[in-house]
């Protein structure tokens, strides 16, 4: 659990989840593709308060962020932390130099572990025959 203030919230790794693969831009067919899920399972995991080590660390993995990332993700904190940074940058006679996300490139990934886990399935079918 996390004190914020008066209140006392408890993590959600489903609700984290969600909000992780929303803002990567990773839809819930490709992630549940990529750790041969169905969407369906991706959709439940989204909704769990707590999500099992093993499952966890594979969605971690293939969204390329850190298992703790998706336990302890605070949106708050993380747009005061985006704000905040551009303030500081942005101010009069500051230059910036953002590292900018390329969604483009996480699809291009994604699709390219999906191509060869699809490759290394034939493979095994073919070998069984």
């Amino acid at each position: 659990m996390e004190e914020t203030g008066f209140q006392t919230r408890k993590k959600h790794h489903g609700k984290n989840l969600q909000r992780i693969r929303i803002y990567l831009g990773v839809k819930q067919n490709a992630l549940a593709s990529d750790i041969s899920v169905s969407q369906q399972t991706i959709s439940k995991l989204e909704q769990q308060e707590i999500i099992e080590e093993d499952i966890l660390k594979k969605i971690a993995e293939s969204l390329g962020v850190s298992e703790d990332l998706i336990k302890t993700f605070d949106e708050e904190n993380a747009v005061y932390n985006i704000n905040n940074f551009r303030d500081n940058t942005l101010e009069q006679g500051a230059t910036a130099i953002a590292q900018q996300f390329n969604p483009i490139e996480k699809i291009v990934e994604l699709y390219e572990r999906l191509l060869k886990s699809e490759i290394e399935k034939n493979e095994l079918l073919r070998n069984k025959e």
